[in-house]
Order: C-alpha cells, then structure tokens, then sequence
C-alpha cells in the first residue's frame, strides 16, 4: 500500500528543479541573466506588445500594382518572342490584369505555333482568341495562388526587416488575403518601423565586369556602363578582406521577380542554395549561364551584393545552385533573403498605432496583482478546507505556477494580457483536481477504510473523472488556438499549458507529498 516507485520520484524531483531553472530568469535582470552559464537555462518569457509597449501595423499588400508590373514584363517579353519568330503584330498592350495583341494573320508561317510563343513568355497564361485578336490572361485560381505567394513572399521580407532593428520578438502574421499585421515589441516609435518597411526588397542578377582592377575600384572610376556595388559583410568576406564593392554591369541581367524558390539543401557534404526560377526565367538564366561560363554573377538584395558565384556551366532548366563558404545557418539564411527578394509588391500602411511603456507597466502591475490575489483567495480557501492536506495542494499549486512560467521561457511563447488571463483562470482550475481527490478520500474513510487505503483509493477513483475534465477544457483550447488569432491564441496557449501543468502537479507532485507523509507519520486517522 502507498508505493511510489523511486523511478518515479525521482522523474517528478528533477521535472520540478529543471522547471524551477527555467522559470528563474523571469525574476532576474538582463545583466545578470548574461552571466548565467551557458548550459542553464537563461532565456526569461518575451512579453507582448501589450505589456512591454511597443508599435503596432497594419499593412495592405498592393497586389494590383505588382499585376501592373508583372503584365508589362510579359508584353515586353512577348514581343521579343514575336519578333524573333518574325510575326507581325499591332495593338501590343498591357491593361490591368491582361495583355492584348492584334496578329497580323499573313505573316504566320506554317512552321509558326502561336501558342508555342505563347507558352514561351509564360506557360500558365490563358488565351482567349477573338478572329486575330488574342488576349492573354491568368485563371481565377493561377490569380489566387499567385496573390497567397506574394503575400508569402512579403512576410518574410517584412520578417527579415523587423529583425534588423534588433528588436526581439517582433509579431509578423498574415490577415486575410491581402494583409500583414505587425507588432514589434519596445519599438515606442512607429515612424522608425514605418521608413524601414517603406523600402521594397529588390533583388536583380548583374554580371560582374572582370576587366575592372582593385586600383580602378579604389579610385572609383568606372567607365560607362559599370558601376560599383556595396557587398553586405558575408559576401565581402568570402572575397577577401578590402574589397567592400564589387564592380557590376549597370543593366540588370535577370530580374529576381523571376525566381520561384529557393531552399539550403547539401552537395558533397557542404551546404549549398539551391533556387528555381519560372519558365521565362528559366529559359533567359539558360541562355546567360551558356554565354558567360567561367564569369562571376552577382546576386543583389536592396542594392547590395549577396553572393557572386562563378557560372562553372551552362545551366538550364531553370534550376541551379550557389556554392560557397557556407554553414547549415548562413545557407538557409541565404534561402530565405532570395525567397524573400523574389517578388517584391508595394505595401501599404492602413492602421497604425502605438503602446507606450507605462500602459504596459499598467497592465504588467494589473495582471500581477490578479494573480496573486486570485492565487492567496484560492490558497487560503484550500488550508481552510482541508487543513494540512490543503497545504500539500497549496504547494503543488506554487509549482504549477513555476512549470507555467517555465514552459513559457522555453518554448519562447510570447506572454500577453489574455495570456495573463490565462493563468490567473488557470491557478483557480488547479485546485480541482485536489478537491476531487480529498473529497473521494473522504468519502473513502466514511466507508471505514484504513488512512492507507483512503489515500491510495481516493487518487485511483478520481484520476478518470481528473483526465476526463482536463481532457474536454483541452480540446476547448485547441479549438480556440486553431481558429483564433493574436489574444486569443495566448490565452489558449497559457490555458493548455496550465491545464498540463496542473495535471501533473496533482496526480504526481501532490501524490508524492501525501504518500511520503503517510509513511512517515503512519496517521491513525487523517487530517482532512
């Protein structure tokens, strides 16, 4: 009777002292965290805009000016391809979300396919054909996935600018179909956040001109048609030190709006990027690659030099890779800015507003003070009720606590007001179980059980009822997680780690206590 396996013990003691390791940073300073050791754990809970202060955007993706662009990028391209099939054509003109030619029908040759040409400048393009007027247009569908891609495309360029500031913890997630919400916790400022989002990634592939000396780009001077470009600190590394710029052909090569993907993957052991480029792309990468062999191509992103790998052969089929000094980190760090890059769009500040730091401290000292009153009201009802048992649970409650916090710190999850919320509903939650299980011993020594056999009755007939009523409040969270979005999913995520936490507090923490007691005391009666 009342065995606690030491296996068991043992699990529940250590879960207890890492969970207290973890939730210690919340209680110390930076400084002092800086000097923990590198092994312990030494990251505190981020806070939420709501509580640190800081600036909040809304941002429209222009998508109808990226079909603008895009569309006179393909009536560009389609006239190149009719030109060179020597068909003649009038009316040529991109409007809105199509391009429309008039096809002078005599200068169609029998080896001649219309739609090859068509299929050439862009095989996704949808024809409708009016006697020798042709106008070309994408489907509903091709309209969507290209929207949901360049909103993509956009977080991640969004992500990346945020993340330069050194600002932790910026909250960057999509809103519909056309929108990005913002939040940068500690940015008091939102013009800053404005003037660095204002920017548009662009990036373009430049050939690099070889004839240049190192005298030539200290000096500055570049005959016409050159110009120097600034290389960001990695690629200035991998060319060697002072050598800052890089001389490039001015005229752009191969735009990036081309390019598709781009992912880290390994050849020979070594991290590479490997990218894709549409089938336009592909076919103008094909005919550069084959034409300039053993020449440099630089990779630009915001007018600075990325990467200037040499073309070692032709590449087609639209795919190839990126070779260079690079680690796991600094090659999917490279994946990312040329997704990033890849098609850049206009966006547009809708909403904007800011919390300053006082009404964060306002809502910090709020939610503190909810807690810790809904925490001693719930405490000092459960040793009232059941006395030294009460204390046991008042115990496995602190620790509850302790584990919320813990698990916050290491997953990193962003702590808001709703999440607050979350656990001041959590801490009044926590008790149930207890009660459960002391009302069954209870009615257990009514039946005229020994002490013993009360305790070790009690915790096995409630545990169903315990797991049960847990288990529906969990799937209730998970719902709200899924379908909710910012508050909401905080207050789900600190519900379903209070829930879990609670969990084991009162099946294991609580057993252990009152099993370890019981041994010791050998009660004739109990104290409940």
């Amino acid at each position: 009777m009342l065995l606690f396996p030491r296996w068991k013990m043992l699990i529940v003691l250590l879960v207890c002292a890492y969970a207290a390791l973890a939730a210690l940073p919340n209680l110390l300073s930076e400084q002092t965290l800086k000097r923990f050791p590198s092994f312990l754990p030494n990251q505190a809970a981020p806070l939420g805009l709501d509580l640190r202060g800081g600036s909040h955007l809304l941002l429209q993706l222009d998508f109808d000016a990226y079909l603008r662009e895009h569309m006179a990028n393909l009536r560009d391209s389609l006239r190149v391809e009719l030109r060179k099939a020597r068909v003649g054509y009038t009316g040529l003109k991109a409007e809105g979300a199509s391009v429309t030619v008039a096809i002078r029908p005599e200068t169609v040759r029998e080896d001649v396919s219309l739609r090859e040409i068509f299929e050439r400048v862009d095989p996704n393009l949808s024809v409708e054909e009016g006697g020798n007027q042709y106008q070309l247009t994408y489907t509903p569908p091709k309209m969507r996935e290209m929207r949901a891609h360049l909103l993509q495309q956009s977080i991640e360029i969004v992500n990346r600018r945020v993340n330069e500031t050194g600002t932790k913890e910026p909250i960057i997630q999509r809103q519909g179909d056309d929108r990005i919400v913002v939040q940068v916790p500690g940015l008091q400022n939102p013009a800053e956040l404005k003037a660095l989002l204002g920017k548009t990634a662009k990036m373009n592939f430049h050939l690099v001109n070889e004839t240049i000396t190192p005298a030539q780009i200290a000096a500055g001077a570049m005959p016409q048609g050159t110009r120097l470009a600034a290389m960001d600190a990695s690629a200035a590394r991998s060319e060697g030190q002072g050598v800052p710029r890089l001389p490039i052909y001015s005229d752009v090569a191969l735009s990036g709006e081309l390019l598709t993907n781009a992912s880290a993957s390994f050849q020979e052991g070594m991290p590479v990027v490997e990218f894709t480029f549409n089938a336009l792309g592909a076919r103008k990468f094909g005919e550069i690659t084959q034409a300039n062999i053993g020449r440099r191509f630089a990779v630009l992103l915001d007018n600075k030099v990325i990467t200037a790998p040499v073309i070692r052969s032709a590449i087609l089929g639209g795919r190839g890779i990126i070779e260079g000094n690079f680690t796991v980190e600094s090659a999917n760090e490279l994946a990312v800015l040329l997704r990033a890059g890849a098609l850049p769009a206009p966006l547009t500040i809708i909403e904007e507003r800011s919390v300053g730091p006082s009404l964060g401290q306002d809502s910090i000292d709020a939610g503190t003070l909810a807690v810790i009153t809904g925490t001693g009201l719930v405490v000092l009802f459960m040793f009232l009720s059941y006395g030294l048992f009460g204390l046991f649970a008042n115990i496995a409650l602190m620790m509850n606590l302790v584990l919320i916090l813990a698990a916050l710190s290491l997953l990193q999850a962003t702590l808001t007001l709703p999440g607050i919320a979350g656990i001041v509903l959590t801490m009044g939650m926590a008790v149930d179980a207890n009660v459960l299980i002391y009302e069954r011993i209870r009615d257990e020594i009514r039946l005229g059980r020994t002490p013993a056999a009360s305790i070790e009755y009690g915790f096995k007939a409630a545990f169903v009822t315990i797991f049960d009523s847990n288990l529906t409040t969990l799937i209730a969270a998970a719902l709200l997680y899924y379908f909710g979005s910012g508050a909401v999913k905080g207050f789900a995520v600190t519900l379903s780690i209070g829930i879990l936490a609670s969990m084991f507090t009162a099946i294991m923490l609580t057993r252990l206590m009152i099993y370890s007691w019981a041994r010791w005391a050998r009660p004739k009666a109990l104290p409940i």
